[in-house]
């Protein structure tokens, strides 16, 4: 018997200081664990204001996450102690496994009217990965797929699977799902998921009920909602359109202990990355 998944909680985003000065808003992070396993932190970096983003990320490091940088609008530049550099731009991802450990920098730019907006996201690495030598999947606007439902829902694939089209990020430990999808106005929209997996969406404009049939309640712009267990969700809108991220994930269930950018699974593992970062011997491949 198929099983909706209902809301089990929901949050409102809160703004946050991070980086050299960056404003933006947390949808969820340190204080909600382990709520989202295997999930850690959602990012909305969305502002038309210039100092609010540009002292960006200066260098620092990572180890045993991955980062999901998502840019609607504007651009980020990158570098990193591998030697890559480039730009994130609008419509494209990059999907940074950081493992074993790297130090880079994100700045984020704008575009030609002083707009930037973008989430980033990060995902925990199970213990057997951690370590896993670094790598990047840059994917470009074009290489997203759109699928285009008969109702006038548009779904970006970043990860996953719709009618048989697949995104273009590949080979994730967690099995995750990432889509970025638009209702129009009076549309309901199923999508299936897998039992036994984290999901969650996050509203980026307009507003939508989700398990519309226990809560009618349209949720509106960024607000996150955790949904218990089940096969599927369900989403409808009402007297105006709706687009929001669905992300999934499979649980990791392994204790977690995180400062700052360094995510592993004991104290002792931490205070041995920040030892070798601070006596140069941080980076193992690259």
């Amino acid at each position: 018997m198929e099983k909706s998944r209902r809301i089990k909680k929901f949050f409102q985003s809160k703004p946050t200081l991070e980086g050299a000065g960056v404003h933006l808003k947390r949808a969820f992070g340190f204080n909600e664990l382990p709520l989202f396993d295997p999930f850690l932190l959602l990012d909305d970096f969305r502002s038309d204001n210039p100092a609010h983003y540009l002292k960006g990320f200066p260098w620092h490091p990572h180890r045993g996450i991955e980062t999901i940088t998502y840019v609607l609008e504007g651009k980020v530049e990158h570098g990193d102690s591998m030697g890559n550099t480039g730009g994130i731009i609008s419509g494209d991802v990059q999907w940074m496994t950081a493992g074993s450990g790297i130090v880079h920098q994100e700045m984020p730019k704008g575009d030609s009217k002083g707009r930037m907006e973008g989430f980033q996201l990060w995902a925990n690495l199970p213990a057997a990965q951690k370590m896993m030598p670094p790598r990047y999947q840059n994917i470009q606007s074009h290489q997203i797929p759109t699928v285009k439902l008969d109702n006038g829902v548009e779904i970006k694939i970043i990860i996953g699977q719709i009618d048989n089209i697949r995104g273009p990020v590949t080979d994730i430990v967690i099995e995750p799902e990432y889509l970025d999808i638009t209702l129009p106005k009076h549309t309901p929209f199923t999508h299936a998921t897998i039992p036994g997996h984290k999901v969650f969406a996050y509203v980026i404009a307009g507003r939508a009920s989700f398990c519309p049939e226990e809560h009618p309640v349209p949720y509106p712009t960024e607000t996150l909602l955790l949904f218990e267990d089940g096969d599927h969700v369900s989403v409808k809108t009402g007297e105006e359109p709706a687009r929001f991220l669905l992300c999934s994930g499979k649980p990791i269930n392994e204790p977690v202990a995180w400062r700052g950018p360094i995510v592993m699974n004991t104290q002792a593992e931490l205070e041995l990355a920040f030892e070798e970062y601070h006596q140069g011997t941080f980076i193992k491949n690259g």
